[in-house]
């Protein structure tokens, strides 16, 4: 089982942990399932940038990077080199263990 830590830049918001997450879910899935507002414009099928995250921690836990999810987050707002999709952050089959992502300031795509 998985444990994933959401943190957020946006001001106000404070940290919010997840327990018993089972694998073959991805993190957008999760945060969506967990009343996290995370965008996701295309559905979360890897066509634009906007479930954009830092994943600080666990990144031996989900699938790794594509070269199109690497296309996509050169797009994003801010991006870094612990930027990923949350929508192509699939967790992997095994013993688990403890996940660490930041969601970038949502209030930045407010009107588009």
């Amino acid at each position: 089982m998985y444990s994933i830590k959401f943190k957020f830049e946006q001001k106000g918001l404070a940290p919010i942990v997840i327990s018993n997450v089972t694998s073959d879910q991805s993190i957008l899935e999760i945060a969506l399932k967990n009343d996290i507002d995370l965008h996701h414009n295309c559905g979360g099928v890897c066509a634009c940038s906007t479930c954009h995250i830092y994943l600080e921690k666990g990144e031996d836990m989900v699938e790794e990077l594509t070269d199109r999810e690497e296309d996509f987050i050169d797009r994003a707002v801010n991006p870094r080199l612990t930027s990923r999709l949350a929508c192509q952050c699939i967790l992997n089959a095994g013993s688990g263990g403890e996940i660490e992502v930041t969601l970038p300031d949502q209030t930045q795509f407010l009107g588009e």
